[in-house]
């Protein structure tokens, strides 16, 4: 396999960092270009940081993207024009944002994950599943746990997990938003869905999908105990995408579920 020319944004974050790590161990990939938001002078692997322009990932078959949704349509709208594959794992994106990326995948082929774990995306297949087979009955929640650093809650794992609830029930997910908690040791269930996120400790990751009937409970979880996993699914993503035509795929393309 030819190797892939790869770019990755925000490359001083966590994620970026831990891209780089995986990259060094990865034969498939070539590291041609390093973007952060503000000007840094300094250079990665002997690669120069560069701010986000068209000259800086002419050189790139594929772009990584993890940073923070502004900078998400400054590598789209740069991508489309130079016709480069983007993985976005960049979460936050509002209804209309998410439209945007729609219009963006009829030029380009686009991956688009809140997470790239495998594990994590069985999980929602699975949140799906348990959704579409229970009745109105069962009232649901989700709970998750990262880091202290994190800022942004619910996480986008846990939206991700609600829109599978949503998927189930064949609802609008937006519609189905619930209550947002932060650091409540409970939180009820409801009739939406409800969320709660804690932030302790240097915690990588902890999602949990409740229902409730009342009469039973049925949970649905995943813990996440080294970063790589997301990493290394990012860059699985990124040569499965090589092959694909212009359009917006997931994990769950990935990984073949019905």
């Amino acid at each position: 396999m030819k190797k892939i020319n790869l770019g990755i944004t925000g490359c001083m974050g966590r994620m970026g960092q831990q891209i780089i790590k995986s990259v060094k161990s990865d034969k498939n990939f070539r590291l041609v270009a390093l973007t952060e938001g503000k000007k840094i002078n300094n250079k990665i692997n002997g690669i120069k940081i560069s701010q986000n322009t068209i000259d800086v990932f002419k050189k790139t078959n594929l772009i990584i993207d993890f940073t923070i949704p502004k900078c998400t349509f400054e590598i789209l709208k740069i991508a489309s024009k130079l016709k480069k594959r983007v993985i976005i794992g960049t979460t936050g994106f509002n209804k209309k944002q998410e439209n945007l990326i729609k219009i963006y995948a009829k030029k380009i082929p686009i991956l688009k994950a809140g997470n790239m774990s495998l594990g994590i995306n069985l999980l929602m297949y699975l949140t799906e599943i348990a959704s579409a087979s229970l009745n109105d009955t069962f009232l649901t929640k989700i709970s998750e746990i990262h880091h202290k650093h994190k800022k942004d809650y619910p996480s986008g794992t846990a939206l991700m997990l609600g829109k599978g609830i949503a998927i189930g029930k064949n609802k609008n997910f937006y519609n189905l938003i619930g209550k947002k908690y932060l650091n409540n040791k409970k939180f009820p269930y409801s009739k939406k869905i409800n969320f709660n996120s804690i932030r302790k400790g240097e915690i990588i990751g902890e999602h949990e999908v409740k229902f409730s009937s009342g009469k039973e409970i049925i949970k649905l979880n995943h813990e996440a105990f080294d970063r790589a996993l997301y990493s290394e699914g990012a860059l699985s993503a990124a040569k499965w995408l090589m092959t694909k035509k212009a359009g917006l795929y997931s994990m769950r393309d990935l990984m073949n579920f019905k």
